[in-house]
């Protein structure tokens, strides 16, 4: 299992569009943030694993009927944006 991130990115409006990887390590973030677990229990692992496969169900279903007239985002610029608004915001602590 991977670490626990710290947020849930934005996966719609992207060119290219969200990975299946991508959606299932949302659903994953999702379903830790609300059990409190980064990793279950024995006891609790088939119910995590049950909640994340039905998160990442119901997210491929939510992103692929959204509609919008912007333009996709380019994965690159934004990353781009991201490690320049983390170098400041860390440089400034």
């Amino acid at each position: 299992m991977q670490a626990m991130c710290r947020n849930i990115h934005t996966l719609h409006n992207f060119e290219p569009p969200a990975t299946e990887d991508e959606v299932r390590g949302a659903a994953l973030q999702f379903v830790r943030k609300v059990s409190g677990f980064t990793k279950p229990s024995q006891a609790n692992t088939a119910a995590f694993e049950r909640a994340v496969d039905e998160v990442a169900a119901a997210t491929t279903r939510l992103l692929g009927e959204l509609v919008t007239t912007a333009p996709p985002k380019d994965r690159e610029v934004e990353a781009a944006r991201k490690r320049e608004r983390a170098a400041k915001r860390f440089a400034a602590a």
